[in-house]
C-alpha cells in the first residue's frame, strides 16, 4: 500500500499528544477514515489519492491541535466529536467544544467537553437553575456535575456543596453498615468523591468538608428543609420513588443551582415504573426554565469496551 498524502503537525510534541498512548488515537483516526494511517516524525501518511479523506484528516488534526494548545487532553472520545462536526459540517458544534469549559480555582485546571452532548450538558448547568442528565454509565454525568458545582463553590458562587442520592442497592444486601450517619451514607456516595478528588485535591476536599461547604445529606433526611445559596447534586435518580423526587425538587430555595443525574437501565427499584427520574422527566420536560441532557452509548467516554457492552446491553433488552 502507497501512503502518498501527507499531514504535517506543528511538532514532535504535538504528534505525541494526537497520536495518544500507544497510538490509540491513530487507531480511531484510522477507524473513522477507514484507512490506515503511518506516523514519521511529525508527519502522518495515508493512502489517499483522491485526496478527500486528507481533507478531513488535516481538519480534525487542525481542531485537535487547537483543543491541545488550550490544555485539553486528546482523547478518542474527542477525536470523535470533532470528526462528527466537521464531516457533518457544523462550525458551531466545533466551536462550541472549544469555548464551553469548567475552571476549577484551587487545582488551575479546566475541565472541557469531550463529546458535543457534554458540552451541551455544560453549557444548560451554566445557564439553568435546574439540570435533568439521563444517559448511561461512563458518559461523564456525574463527573461533569461535580465539577461545576466545584468551580461555583470554590468561586464562592454558591455558599455550599449538598450531595444526595437514594440507598438503594444493586441488587445486594449488604445489611447494618456500622458508623455514624456520615460513614453509612459515604459508600454510596463514592463516585462523587472520587469525581471530587481527581478534580481537586483530597487537602481541599478536607477542608471544605471540615467547613461544612460540602454536605453529605441522605435523601431520606432532606425531607423539609430549605436549601439556599446552595449547589445541590442528586445523583443516581433513577432509584428514587416519586414522591422522594418531589420531595427533593422542592427543597431547592433562592439562588441555589439543582443538577439531577441518572440512568434508566439501571433501575434498582422493585417496580421500574416508579422511578421517581422516569416520572420527572416525563412530567416536567416541557417546562421551559428547565435544562434536559441525554446521553447515549456514543458519549461514552469510559473504555471503548463499555460502549460496547452498553450496545449488546440495549440490543438484548437486558
Amino acid at each position: 500500500m502507497s501512503y502518498n498524502a501527507t499531514v504535517v503537525l506543528e511538532s514532535l510534541d504535538v504528534m505525541s499528544e494526537v497520536c495518544g498512548v500507544h497510538d490509540a488515537n491513530l487507531k480511531v483516526l484510522e477507524e473513522l477514515l477507514q484507512t490506515p494511517i503511518r506516523s514519521r516524525g511529525n508527519e502522518l501518511f495515508l493512502d489517499d489519492s483522491a485526496g478527500e479523506k486528507r481533507d478531513v484528516l488535516v481538519r480534525v488534526v487542525t481542531e485537535l491541535q487547537d483543543h491541545i494548545h488550550l490544555g485539553q487532553p486528546a482523547s478518542p472520545a474527542l477525536i470523535r466529536a470533532l470528526f462528527a462536526s466537521v464531516t457533518g459540517g457544523d462550525a458551531a458544534d466545533i466551536e462550541q467544544l472549544k469555548q464551553v469549559a469548567v475552571a476549577i480555582p484551587s487545582s488551575g485546571r479546566s475541565v472541557f467537553p469531550r463529546s458535543h452532548a457534554q458540552a451541551a450538558y455544560l453549557r444548560g448547568m451554566d445557564e439553568y437553575d435546574m439540570t435533568f442528565c439521563v444517559g448511561p454509565a461512563g458518559t461523564g454525568k456525574t463527573y461533569l456535575a461535580v465539577a461545576h458545582a466545584l468551580s461555583e463553590v470554590l468561586a464562592r458562587k454558591k455558599r455550599k456543596l449538598v450531595l444526595t442520592r437514594p440507598v438503594v442497592e444493586a441488587g445486594e444486601r449488604l445489611g447494618f453498615l456500622p458508623g455514624d450517619l456520615s460513614q453509612k451514607i459515604n459508600p454510596y456516595l463514592k463516585p462523587l468523591y472520587d469525581a471530587m478528588e481527581s478534580l481537586a485535591s483530597g487537602e481541599t476536599v478536607q477542608r471544605l468538608e471540615e467547613n461544612r461547604i460540602i454536605e453529605i445529606a441522605p435523601l431520606a433526611y432532606m425531607r423539609g428543609r430549605s436549601l439556599n445559596d446552595c449547589y445541590i447534586i442528586l445523583d443516581e435518580a433513577q432509584n428514587t420513588t416519586r414522591e422522594q423526587m418531589k420531595m427533593f425538587l422542592t427543597r431547592m430555595g433562592e439562588g441555589s443551582k439543582v443538577v439531577i443525574t441518572g440512568d434508566v437501565t439501571q433501575i434498582d427499584l422493585p417496580n421500574r415504573n416508579q422511578s421517581g427520574l422516569l416520572h420527572a422527566v416525563e412530567l416536567l420536560r416541557d417546562i421551559p426554565d428547565i435544562s434536559f441532557s441525554w446521553f447515549t452509548a456514543r458519549d461514552v467516554v469510559r473504555n471503548p469496551l463499555v460502549r460496547k457492552i452498553i450496545d449488546a446491553y440495549e440490543m438484548g433488552g437486558g
